[in-house]
């Protein structure tokens, strides 16, 4: 009973806001010609998302401590169906980036919520699997974000279908509130302001934080900023695919996504009874999907639909950190650690999906507003130097830490 009214609520809402975080790949093309936007444009706006979202994630740390991730997500979401609704009227650029920062800041409490809310109701051991399980449902609402969005453009337009959406954020709000329980004592913490914002000072003065966060930061901004918009136009004008076939990939790259969410979950807490830490599969599942990522870049146009699921199945080993430090610091720090991490990660995605349309936006377009393929793989391959980066800090701190566990 209490994994139902728990997980299913919160799934609700982070189905949501992944729908909401990758619908612009497929609808970009309707934007871009009813609009008149380029890409630099096309990246501002949608990263726009990744502006607020970033920036609500410290308070949204102390909220989540002091009122409990039930209250705190369900107001919010009221935030997101209004930001639908702007959107869904928006008659020119700055409604659009106005719609999409009140979704941004409306749904940034889905994930960490959730995670907040697993902390308190679950055993330690079984947090990552149950976090694999509710980022798989994230990626069922990247897959709807596919196919069926393309199917309803049949139906409706790209406003019609959020008005819709702002309407069922209205209905999953509310289940949040009326189904998912308050948990005595820890829903309510009664620290003062001053002491919430000591906890998040102590967080970001901690090295095992500072250890695990940039390779975090660089891998999923380099995931989130390309699955959630960059890939539907490199799939259009690298791969020349019809806006058919370009829902049927993002679609397989958000199922490969699901898979990925559960089975390296399910991977991570196996190894870990097995005495492997779980930064070790953070590790090499980064280092696989910087070489996913050369691949792509390298294979030119004709890169395979099994690179890009590749790319979407171990993109998804970034959240993996989030139970692990979850776990490095009390409970009652668990929501400002949790949002301290994401606070960095969407933060740069906003700078990776905005930068990325900047550099593409440095060549001309040809027939039909298509960007060349030279313009993609300078953009992307700025991102995968700055996983490399990552990489060797990691290595570098690792090398810090050592003495000191001897000593």
């Amino acid at each position: 009973m209490i994994l139902a009214r728990v997980f299913v609520p919160f799934a609700c809402g982070y189905f949501l806001s992944y729908l909401y975080r990758v619908i612009n790949a497929v609808i970009a093309p309707d934007l871009m010609a009813e609009l008149k936007l380029d890409a630099a444009e096309l990246g501002f706006l949608t990263s726009a998302y990744f502006l607020t979202f970033a920036l609500f994630q410290l308070p949204l740390g102390m909220l989540l401590d002091r009122f409990g991730p039930r209250r705190t997500e369900a107001a919010l979401l009221m935030f997101a169906a209004l930001g639908a609704f702007v959107f869904a009227t928006a008659s020119g650029i700055g409604g659009l980036v106005a719609g999409r920062a009140l979704i941004g800041f409306g749904v940034s409490a889905c994930l960490m919520a959730a995670f907040k809310a697993f902390r308190m109701f679950f055993a330690v051991g079984k947090l990552p699997l149950i976090s694999g399980f509710q980022m798989a449902i994230g990626g069922l609402g990247a897959l709807s974000g596919t196919v069926p969005v393309e199917a309803a453009l049949g139906v409706t337009d790209w406003r019609g279908v959020f008005i819709t959406l702002g309407i069922v954020t209205i209905a999953v709000g509310f289940i949040i509130f009326l189904v998912a329980p308050e948990k005595e004592g820890e829903e309510a913490d009664g620290a003062t302001f001053g002491e919430l914002l000591g906890g998040i000072g102590a967080i970001f003065r901690s090295f095992t934080f500072w250890r695990i966060a940039p390779l975090t930061v660089a891998s999923q901004s380099t995931f989130l900023s390309i699955q959630s918009l960059w890939a539907g136009p490199w799939l259009r004008d690298a791969a020349g695919l019809g806006r058919d076939a370009v829902a049927f990939h993002l679609l397989a790259i958000a199922g490969a996504m699901i898979a990925g969410f559960l089975l390296l979950g399910a991977a991570s807490e196996r190894l870990a009874r097995r005495g492997v830490p779980p930064i070790v599969m953070v590790i090499g599942c980064s280092a696989v999907f910087m070489v996913i990522l050369s691949a792509i870049i390298g294979a030119g146009t004709g890169a395979p639909l099994i690179l890009w699921m590749a790319f979407g199945f171990f993109g998804t080993s970034g959240i993996l950190p989030y139970s692990l430090l979850s776990q490095s610091f009390p409970a009652h720090l668990a929501g400002r650690v949790i949002t301290g991490l994401n606070f960095l990660v969407f933060a740069g995605a906003f700078g990776a999906q905005w930068g990325i349309g900047a550099v593409i936006n440095l060549w001309p377009p040809g027939a039909g507003g298509a960007y060349p393929l030279v313009a993609y793989d300078v953009a992307f391959s700025l991102m995968l130097a700055l996983q490399a980066l990552a990489l060797t800090w990691f290595a570098f701190a690792a090398l810090r830490i050592r003495p000191r566990s001897r000593t």
